[in-house]
């Protein structure tokens, strides 16, 4: 599972995104769950539409065994949910819960541009949900008055907090404490809003109510007088529902994927002496189980691409569809040179 990395910008402390707290403990899950579930109260029917737009994501991490949650945005009454990628990859089960009604929907993820960071899920069973109402980004200017909203914390609660856009089409290298690539977002608002974990993709508001945004990082730096300073970041929403279109159209390219998730069921180093993806583990029952590929083969190509790193491995794996059936070119430990037959199965987003 590829995670991020810290990133050290100059002169300030690292941008991390601000996905929703990451529990690594199994008890310290459960409790964090158990509070969320007890603070919301039993579902009312209603005539008139549900919720304010904005909604809970908790996610399941069943590879890295744990959990996180961040938060969404309602885009159809049906149920259509707008978020950051970094919020729901690597999950294995997406819930979504509407505040304060104790409503909650299982999730499928429609599509994710890893690299512009936005995911676009459905939900299973909802109606009558409140959208959110979108502005117009294009026209956003450093002084005005923005208010971003989220799950901060990770409470299930959605919590506000306001400030003023101080500079657009910024630039930042992101990353999170769980360690992987750094990304490189760009065109991005900058705000002085207290943005905190949880907070992604909630919307950043104008003084109108309309989404300008999609929060999805922060950072916070200290100057020489010992005074906190704090920075978010947010999407562009035309930017963000340019990708979400692109989705529901169905045509993926370069960085959109549309659908499932091919998963092949290893992770990968790289090899100190030889190009390729050394492979360090097998999750038991996949597809790279089920194909023989055990820890310490080499794998030289996959569905004829050349792979010469764990980074082109994960790419041409993404490029496929679960349920493909492509060959894998590998050496084995005593240096053999093998070829065998995978069967993709469907794995968490990337």
């Amino acid at each position: 599972m590829e995670l991020d990395l810290p990133a050290r910008q100059p002169g300030r402390e690292p941008v991390r995104r601000i996905r929703a707290r990451t529990v690594l403990a199994v008890l310290i899950a459960v409790v964090v769950v158990s509070a969320i579930v007890a603070g919301l109260t039993r579902a009312r029917t209603q005539s008139t539409a549900v919720g304010s737009g904005v909604v809970v994501i908790e996610t399941n991490l069943g590879y890295q065994g744990g959990q996180a949650a961040g938060t969404g945005m309602v885009l159809t009454s049906s149920g259509e949910i707008l978020t950051n990628n970094h919020v729901i990859r690597g999950a294995t089960d997406i819930k979504v819960v509407v505040p304060k009604t104790g409503q909650s929907y299982s999730a499928q993820v429609v599509g994710y541009d890893v690299s512009h960071d936005v995911a676009l899920l459905r939900t299973s069973g909802a109606s009558n949900l409140k959208t959110i109402s979108q502005g117009d980004s294009g026209s956003v200017n450093p002084g005005q008055s923005v208010q971003a909203v989220g799950n901060a914390g990770g409470t299930g609660r959605l919590t506000f907090a306001s400030g003023t856009v101080t500079n657009v089409d910024r630039a930042i290298t992101v990353g999170d404490e769980q360690g992987g690539n750094p990304e490189h977002l760009s065109g991005l608002i900058e705000t002085n809003a207290a943005v905190r974990p949880g907070d992604s993709g909630g919307p950043l508001l104008n003084s109108s109510g309309q989404v300008i945004g999609m929060d999805t990082a922060a950072s916070a730096s200290n100057d020489v007088a010992q005074t906190t300073t704090n920075d978010g970041y947010a999407i562009p929403i035309n930017n963000a529902m340019s990708i979400v279109r692109q989705i529901e159209s169905g045509n993926g390219s370069g960085t959109v994927h549309v659908g499932g998730t091919a998963f092949l069921g290893v992770e990968s180093t790289a090899n100190s002496y030889s190009s390729g993806a050394e492979i360090s583990a097998v999750v038991p029952g996949s597809a790279a189980e089920a194909a023989g590929l055990t820890p310490g083969d080499l794998i030289l190509s996959v569905g004829g691409h050349t792979i010469s790193s764990p980074d082109d491995l994960s790419n041409v794996v993404l490029t496929q569809k679960p349920g493909a059936s492509i060959s894998a070119v590998y050496l084995d430990q005593a240096g053999a040179t093998r070829t065998t037959s995978l069967t993709l199965a469907s794995g968490p987003p990337r």
